[in-house]
């Protein structure tokens, strides 16, 4: 028997159409790439949107083309989410940190036919659009003061169409967004990304036990538009009505922290490479954030002592989350049961370097070598595999590859463990970890050893081949500005941490560490480095 309920497909533009409707005035601040700090309502950008998707149907976009930006976190972008989307077209997101020879790649694999950039992109789009086998037509993001010569400009094509626009019916199946990995490992994967998957991410996303958000939150996503999505919020701010805050390409400390405190930002989320440079520049100015309720870190797994930092400095509570551009990209986050209300200071701090717990619509398990199921008693490490409604089935354009099971899970390639309350704590990548004598090390808690150090402010494990151990750790750190210590006083500090066994062989003093485009430290580039004669790190 089915039931007697009206069947309504869950499509994006039905979120922009509520926040227009019963969130008209809640805003949209941007800092654009042309300098001035913009601001307008959720039924302007709807107006916008609509206008847009009118100019991109005239531009010949047909449903289920791929439309692609190069652009920072911007209102253009915002409403390039709902234009194209709204069009039955697919919205590719260019990370622009990719390689100018894999930014080709990506939009030839996704056959793109038309590439919107914001204009501190003109010389590279100069430079690899005439590369592009497939787009056609380009487009500057921003008006004709500020276009390039010869170039389709964003506003005119906008101010060109009238707003009077019925968003066709679209089924909640059909794709919605493409993002591509960083391509850490070969050529970067497409996800592709649906309109019901999206909706029902974006509606976890907002849940109490997740971000918890609502119309009376200030809204500020440092990880960008191209990032998976800036995390879903560009879809579940309006969702909620909550003030959607684009910070546009700045994401320095000085940048983040004025638009942090201008706009009384209440929710904040971002890499932790992002959060070490506002809690240096909070260090440095002795500056101190009030508006702040809660930071939500990603991408790769912050250290106790800049968890600390942040809560000191900015004010607000971190919430760790876990997840992958294949996930949407939210797989788990930690947030406290009622029972941890008696924690001691130190037992949160333990508890928040744990990713976090499951929530509805991702499933979580962890399996050993031989593909069979490991318990949850916190202790086992194997490979984490989840599924979902919002968790990729395959790659685009890919067939058969290993990272997707027989039995329909996702292989994540992180080794991990998962606790009897459902806590997970990843343990390291499965490329990453360092196997010495038989036995696993973690990296990531060898990392975390050596920021509890205070002059440390970021450091990397890796294995470094070892005749009879097989492989033994070195660990690259790179201190605080200002600061200076002696490489085994870092070793002995981090020794007193950790098992004997797992102690560094050797702790190296670095400038920098190479980070890629997402925010996380290359250990592929790292090994390279250090296999090449010559070279320190």
């Amino acid at each position: 028997m089915l039931a007697l309920m009206m069947d309504r497909p869950l499509t994006l533009p039905s979120i922009l159409e509520h926040a227009a409707l019963y969130h008209g005035d809640r805003q949209v601040v941007t800092r654009t790439v042309e300098g001035p700090i913009h601001r307008y309502g959720y039924r302007d950008a709807l107006t916008r949107s609509k206008q847009m998707a009118k100019a991109l149907l005239a531009l010949g976009v047909k449903p289920g083309d791929r439309v692609a930006t190069l652009a920072w976190s911007t209102h253009r972008h915002f409403e390039l989410y709902f234009a194209v989307t709204g069009i039955g077209a697919v919205l590719h997101t260019i990370n622009p940190r990719l390689h100018p020879d894999q930014v080709v790649w990506v939009a030839d694999h996704a056959e793109d036919s038309v590439l919107l950039f914001d204009i501190t992109f003109n010389d590279l789009v100069a430079e690899i659009g005439p590369k592009m086998a497939t787009v056609k037509t380009f487009v500057a993001m921003t008006d004709a003061a500020h276009a390039p010569p010869d170039t389709l400009v964003y506003e005119d094509l906008l101010a060109a169409q009238t707003p009077d626009f019925d968003w066709p019916d679209i089924d909640e199946k059909s794709a919605s967004g493409l993002c591509y990995t960083s391509g850490t490992t070969g050529n970067p994967k497409g996800v592709l990304y649906g309109h019901r998957s999206t909706v029902l991410h974006a509606l976890a996303l907002a849940l109490p036990d997740a971000f918890d958000l609502s119309a009376r939150d200030v809204v500020m996503p440092c990880a960008q538009m191209y990032h998976a999505n800036a995390w879903c919020t560009p879809y579940a701010a309006p969702l909620v009505g909550a003030t959607l805050v684009l910070p546009g390409r700045l994401l320095d400390g000085p940048s983040v922290c004025e638009l942090i405190a201008a706009e009384n930002v209440t929710f904040l989320l971002g890499v932790p490479t992002i959060w070490v440079g506002v809690a240096d520049h909070l260090d440095q100015t002795g500056g101190q954030l009030t508006s702040v309720r809660t930071i939500a870190i990603g991408g790769s797994a912050p250290t106790a002592s800049l968890i600390a930092r942040i809560e000191n400095r900015l004010g607000g509570k971190v919430r760790q989350i876990w997840g992958m551009t294949e996930t949407s990209p939210l797989g788990v986050i930690n947030t406290a049961l009622p029972e941890h209300a008696d924690e001691t200071e130190e037992q949160t701090l333990q508890r928040k370097l744990k990713q976090g717990r499951g929530l509805w619509g991702v499933d979580l398990r962890i399996v050993g070598e031989d593909g069979q199921l490991l318990p949850r008693d916190g202790k086992t490490p194997g490979q984490l595999q989840v599924r979902g409604p919002w968790v990729a089935s395959a790659y685009f354009k890919q067939d058969g590859s290993a990272a997707f099971t027989a039995d329909g899970w996702f292989d994540t390639g992180d080794i991990a463990t998962l606790d009897p309350q459902g806590y997970l704590r990843l343990t390291d990548r499965a490329k990453d970890v360092i196997k010495s004598g038989g036995e696993w090390i973690s990296t990531l808690d060898l990392e975390e050893a050596a920021c509890s150090h205070p002059a440390v402010a970021m450091a990397a494990a890796v294995g470094m081949p070892h005749p009879k151990w097989d492989e033994r750790p070195l660990l690259l750190v790179v201190l605080r500005p200002g600061q200076s210590v002696d490489p085994e006083a870092v070793k002995a500090h981090v020794g007193a941490r950790v098992a004997k066994w797992w102690t560094p062989d050797e702790v190296r003093i670095v400038p920098e560490l190479p980070i890629g485009p997402t925010g996380k430290v290359l250990k592929r580039e790292l090994r390279d480095r250090l296999a090449t004669p010559g070279t320190s790190s």
